[in-house]
């Protein structure tokens, strides 16, 4: 027998997904990522597995997932704010978030602390309002300034005892969707998100949805 198709867009209302959140984290969890405006990733291990891929000149390679993509679009068309905060320099994560309109993009920062309230600044989002979502030891002092943080299972202990949420997927196989979700879902943006996905003014352009390097250049 078919699945039933959905009589609506979108198939659940807002509190039915936020009755998923609340299964998922809990009540009280639910109520502070309902304040969250801005999510704050570093890269390596969370945006990507974690693997430093080189060649002759270099790095080579980033891994990214789609589902991240599309979760982080839709945080941007339901209007939360995005930055990627990484002790790397990338060109590679510079074009991924570039495409991605993230709203704030700091590469080479041990200083997360600093680069933090850069992004504070630049995005007019206070501590309060702001998720963190780490994997090492670096990422701590940033995690220890915000409301939220969200550490990756494979993280060190000292990083996931400070955690207030730890995802099922692991980084770069849906671990910031699974974030981008919960924050939406949370919120009651969810379902903005959803309706807007089919609006075409507020589709990506060509160029952020191509990844063939010859078409963006």
């Amino acid at each position: 027998m078919a699945p039933n198709k959905p009589a609506t867009w979108p198939p659940y209302s807002s509190e039915e997904y936020r009755q998923q959140s609340v299964q998922v984290v809990g009540e009280e969890l639910t109520k502070q990522l309902a304040k969250i405006k801005l999510l704050v990733f570093d890269c390596d291990g969370v945006m990507t597995p974690g693997n430093l891929i080189y060649g002759p000149s270099g790095e080579a390679l980033k891994e990214f997932h789609s589902h991240d993509g599309l979760g982080l679009v839709m945080c941007r068309i339901a209007g939360l704010k995005r930055a990627v905060l990484t002790g790397r320099n990338s060109e590679i994560v510079s074009r991924r978030c570039t495409e991605l309109r993230f709203d704030s993009i700091k590469l080479g920062r041990f200083d997360k602390l600093g680069a933090l309230e850069e992004i504070l600044h630049e995005t007019g989002c206070s501590p309060e309002e702001t998720l963190y979502m780490g994997d090492d030891l670096i990422d701590l002092p940033a995690m220890h300034q915000v409301a939220i943080a969200v550490g990756m299972a494979n993280a060190p202990k000292e990083v996931l005892d400070f955690c207030h949420f730890v995802p099922d997927q692991l980084g770069g196989q849906g671990a910031v969707r699974e974030i981008c979700d919960l924050v939406l879902k949370s919120s009651g943006l969810y379902s903005t998100a959803l309706i807007r996905l089919l609006d075409k003014s507020w589709h990506p352009t060509s160029g952020e949805l191509s990844s063939d390097e010859e078409l963006t250049q």
